[in-house]
């Protein structure tokens, strides 16, 4: 159905905010402005004033493979049987029917990033996906989006457990090393025969595309740029709760901080310096902040519950919304088509009634790619999801 939405408060997060309409043709934004014709055959909705903002971006979820209130069986985030896992793939463990995905259009976020867990060195293969859809592959924008990678507590608890390496940090960082100096090595080759772990490697080595690397503590922060520049691929840190306190080290080499989640307790070691303060004072230092759930750690629906908490602390309102809409775009790789509202660009946006960094405010409707796929009607508050299918 092709849509234009008028006497809306746009926010396009690239540009200047603005009164007026918004035109959804054929899955796309075909237009903008204070003074745009409303096409013909168009449905006509009316927003009275109320805020259109790009759908929500999340850079990293467990959405589909951390399935939640199924227990065992909706586990499917980590393959812990060998440190390197580097072909898993999180797009084969997805079900799009965890109750998970309903909560995130309810909640304005119509992408995200889906990750292998932290368990092993190196986890597997991420992928970046709408939120609605009935089949995995008909919602993937990007595969693979990235290579998830682990520094830290948990790989060296899971395989300390085990009685094998890497049962240490430095076991940890050797584990990794080893798997690209022989995927190196293996690409050197004229007559290689193809080989799933090695190839998705050269893919990070080949900065094709980024390393996700999984990590907490300053000194594992400092690993992973160390290591970032010896093998010279793209890092990204996911998580980086206390990359604030080496800001200035991060932004001065250019690596992007997913940062969250927020609103959890401080339930081991690594992340008792986790604060809502973070993604101020490094966006303040030039680091390109992106703000996490890590779904369902964070259930989804809060991911702008996280940004409102973070502007409390310091982090400014405008870049508080492109924590959560072109920053993680960006990387992902898939900025050219979400993150803003910008012509040309896929048609995911979301209605609020108001601000959404006020708490106060809520979604009233949601559209992926021109289709509505969630409603909220005030009067009676009742909720509707479109039928996957």
């Amino acid at each position: 159905m092709n849509v234009a939405i008028t006497s809306a408060h746009v926010v396009p997060v690239v540009g200047e905010p603005f009164d007026g309409t918004v035109v959804l043709t054929d899955g796309r934004i075909a237009a903008l402005g204070e003074k745009v014709k409303v096409p013909r055959g168009h449905e006509v909705v009316d927003a009275a004033g109320a805020w259109l903002l790009p759908g929500f971006v999340d850079a990293h979820v467990h959405l589909g493979v951390h399935e939640e209130g199924e227990g065992w069986a909706g586990q499917d985030t980590n393959e812990m049987t060998n440190p390197v896992m580097a072909a898993a793939r999180a797009l084969d463990a997805i079900n799009p029917f965890d109750k998970g995905f309903d909560d995130a259009v309810s909640g304005g976020v119509t992408s995200v990033n889906v990750n292998p867990g932290s368990g092993n060195p190196i986890g597997g293969l991420t992928v970046a996906i709408k939120t609605w859809g009935r089949v995995v592959d008909e919602m993937v924008m990007r595969s693979p989006s990235g290579l998830k990678a682990a520094l830290g507590e948990n790989p060296k608890r899971v395989y300390g457990e085990q009685k094998k390496t890497p049962s240490t940090r430095l076991g940890t960082a050797l584990t990794i090393r080893t798997a690209f100096t022989e995927a190196r090595n293996h690409g050197a080759k004229s007559d290689a025969e193809p080989h799933l772990v090695h190839d998705a490697l050269l893919r990070v080595l080949n900065r094709e595309i980024p390393w996700r690397q999984h990590c907490h503590r300053a000194d594992d922060i400092a690993t992973a740029l160390r290591m970032a520049e010896e093998f010279g691929y793209d890092l990204v840190l996911d998580h980086g709760t206390e990359s604030w306190k080496i800001a200035d080290l991060v932004a001065a080499r250019g690596v992007p901080v997913l940062y969250g989640p927020l609103i959890v307790s401080r339930s081991k070691v690594e992340v008792r310096d986790r604060t809502t303060a973070a993604p101020g004072i490094l966006t303040r230092a030039g680091v390109d902040v992106s703000i996490i759930t890590d779904h369902p750690v964070v259930p989804i629906d809060h991911l702008v519950t996280q940004a409102i908490l973070a502007v409390r602390d310091g982090l400014d309102p405008v870049d508080a919304l492109r924590t959560i809409t072109v920053n993680p775009a960006t990387v992902m790789g898939v900025a050219d088509r979400v993150g803003s509202v910008e012509k040309g660009k896929d048609a995911d946006v979301v209605l609020w009634s108001g601000d959404p960094l006020d708490l106060r405010n809520r979604v009233l409707r949601t559209w992926v790619e021109g289709r509505e796929v969630y409603r909220y009607d005030a009067a009676t508050g009742t909720p509707w999801w479109a039928t996957r299918s």
